[in-house]
């Protein structure tokens, strides 16, 4: 179990992933030794799953952001399987979550402009199999997007 150094250690990460490691220790207030091993341990049991960097799509040029919910038609007992297969083969779908409730599904979707919004969802997101109900959110303003939390 993650101590309150790891979690001083994952607080200073959390707020600067890109820092070097030695500047991570300073921070942190442990000898960079120290450091690697407590990160090594916190990769090893899954505590810190990866490092990853994110892409800004809008500055790409995709200026239109969608989460789109499904209710599938659960009839087929293959039904979940057969829309995740589908839908990891939409390109422009960047993330693919599954619910308990009214919601079966989320798929993130980005594109360029409405006209190409209009293009997807006609060629691409009307096509997935299995589809009882559906309904579109409009991404206007992100307020927060954050994993963080306080340890």
């Amino acid at each position: 179990m993650p101590d309150r150094t790891d979690h001083r250690i994952l607080r200073h990460l959390m707020a600067d992933p890109q820092a070097p490691n030695a500047v991570l220790a300073q921070r942190a207030g442990v000898a960079p030794a120290s450091l690697w091993r407590r990160l090594e341990k916190l990769r090893e049991t899954g505590v810190i799953a990866a490092i990853q960097n994110r892409i800004d799509w809008r500055k790409l040029g995709y200026e239109v952001q969608v989460s789109l919910r499904f209710t599938l038609d659960k009839t087929s007992p293959r039904a979940f399987d057969e829309f995740m297969a589908a839908a990891r083969e939409v390109p422009e779908v960047t993330e693919i979550q599954t619910f308990l409730g009214s919601v079966d599904l989320r798929l993130s979707v980005i594109a360029r402009d409405m006209a190409h919004w209009q293009q997807i969802y006609r060629d691409r997101i009307l096509t997935l199999p299995h589809v009882s109900d559906s309904d579109a959110l409009m991404l206007v303003s992100t307020i927060k997007d954050s994993g963080e939390l306080a340890l």
